[in-house]
């Protein structure tokens, strides 16, 4: 087979595979700055992709984790623990106790959900079985989260 044919074969499949890697679209977690709109983290999610945030509670020095479950384009509440009860936590709640921690199924769906990562409490996020240190990535500023969609080139290129 002639050297050129080869060549310009290579560079149809190389641009039709890019062009079905940008066709394809993707649902990401986002991660920006909530004053500035620089993004911090784009990650990939999917129905039932688990995020949840933990740190300590400023005031009662316990953990507290607050997790979601990606529905669609939004993130749905579906539990709390907490292992006091201190400002800010639901006192009133129906909760459950599990090895002296509350556990709490909380009402909520959430297309933008805004986070303050303190140093003191530490926030964390995790991303199903990623570890996200968020104080770290955000510098301490407010973050907003939000489900967004990507092409997959975009999302693959973007990826932190």
């Amino acid at each position: 087979m002639n050297r050129r044919y080869v060549v310009a074969l290579l560079v149809v499949l190389a641009a039709v595979a890019l062009g079905s890697a940008a066709a394809t679209e993707q649902r990401v977690l986002v991660v920006e700055d909530a004053e500035t709109g620089e993004t911090y983290l784009d990650v990939p999610v999917e129905n039932g992709t688990v995020v949840a945030i933990e740190y300590n509670h400023s005031v009662e020095k316990t953990r507290v984790y607050d997790e979601y479950t990606v529905r669609g384009d939004s993130l749905e509440m579906t539990r709390m623990e907490f292992e006091s009860y201190g400002w800010g936590l639901p006192s009133r709640a129906n909760v459950t106790r599990e090895n002296g921690t509350f556990i709490y199924d909380p009402p909520g769906s959430y297309e933008r959900l805004t986070v303050a990562p303190g140093r003191v409490a530490g926030h964390t996020l995790y991303v199903d079985d990623r570890t996200y240190d968020l104080v770290a990535v955000s510098d301490g500023r407010s973050v907003t989260f939000s489900i967004q969609h990507r092409s997959g080139l975009t999302a693959l290129l973007w990826s932190k």
